[in-house]
């Protein structure tokens, strides 16, 4: 049984490895959270409360407790607390980056075909990104459509650009051009979605939690490592399968059954995410570091003057 002194928000791998996060995030991502009713996510983020205010139910096992912890953190936000749209959930990555992503990968020949799974694409890649932002940061309904249109109008510029110039290229270059396409915007996307923080900067703290004030240089830090992330997320799907499928669509009993080439690659990818979601989101560290030296002047000026040299490291949510 548990005590009551269990602390559930004590990391159970070591984060500040790759190997510690990619077990943490194998554990969060796992898709057959998605599947599960709000009752029961509801029913998990109530004895997460009850374990930190220290008022464990009798009988409750620290399993059962890293299994409730396990779907709060899948389910909700970390900033906020509030439970998060399902679509827009990491745990909802591999269902929805599948099907999606398998469609982009077997539909990129005309350009009708193009135009719509690339916005797909973004409409379901917006969503997720508003999902994940560092919530301390609010941005207004216009905010969210311009970013959503400037992003949308990036991927299907880059598809449908890049699909007319390589008519004449060799066809494995025009299996990559979905990739092209969601790389660009993903470089737009994130930005313009997370602009607020950009602009305003995000909050600091110490190592204990302790806030310091607003950085616009850890906003752009944390922004950067989550493009580079979801860019690794998608490229080993989107630039391995197209070469596995130009070989194989060349044998004969490939070419009969041209109608399962669709729900081939759709599965295809979904091997590949299962994988790549959580190492992704495991190549920097979710409560991202910054050392005092390399914020803003003003914010460093007050940092050292209150701390003196206590503080060497601010701390900030990153997103995903």
């Amino acid at each position: 049984m548990a005590s009551s002194s269990f602390n559930i928000d004590a990391p159970r791998w070591d984060q500040s490895t790759f190997m510690g996060r990619l077990k943490y995030f194998f554990n969060v991502t796992d898709c057959r959270t998605a599947l599960l009713p709000d009752s029961r996510l509801d029913e998990a983020k109530a004895l997460v409360e009850s374990c930190r205010a220290g008022s464990i139910p009798p009988g409750t096992t620290e399993e059962q407790l890293h299994f409730a912890k396990k779907l709060y953190d899948s389910a909700f936000h970390p900033d906020t607390g509030d439970r998060m749209n399902l679509i827009g959930r990491m745990s909802f990555q591999v269902p929805g980056g599948m099907a999606i992503t398998g469609c982009m990968l077997q539909f990129y020949r005309t350009v009708p075909a193009v135009v719509f799974w690339q916005w797909v694409n973004q409409s379901f890649n917006a969503l997720v990104n508003y999902t994940n932002r560092n919530a301390a940061s609010p941005i207004t309904p216009k905010q969210i459509g311009f970013a959503y249109i400037t992003a949308t109008s990036t991927a299907l510029a880059t598809a449908v650009g890049l699909n007319l110039y390589t008519k004449k290229a060799p066809p494995l270059v025009a299996r990559w051009v979905p990739f092209a396409a969601v790389a660009a915007a993903n470089c737009v996307n994130i930005p313009m979605m997370r602009q607020q923080e950009i602009l305003n900067g995000i909050a600091v703290t110490d190592e204990d939690g302790n806030k310091l004030g607003q950085s616009t240089k850890a906003a752009t830090k944390g922004i950067t490592q989550v493009v580079i992330s979801r860019i690794t997320m998608a490229a080993p799907g989107m630039i391995i399968l197209p070469i596995i499928m130009q070989r194989v669509e060349k044998y004969k009993f490939m070419q009969r059954i041209t109608y399962l080439h669709g729900p081939i690659q759709v599965m295809m990818v979904g091997a590949f995410l299962i994988f790549m979601v959580p190492a992704a989101c495991s190549l920097f560290p979710q409560r991202c570091s910054m050392a005092v030296s390399q914020l803003e002047p003003e914010l460093r000026d007050s940092i050292v003057s209150q701390y003196g040299d206590k503080v060497q490291q601010v701390y900030f949510n990153k997103g995903l």
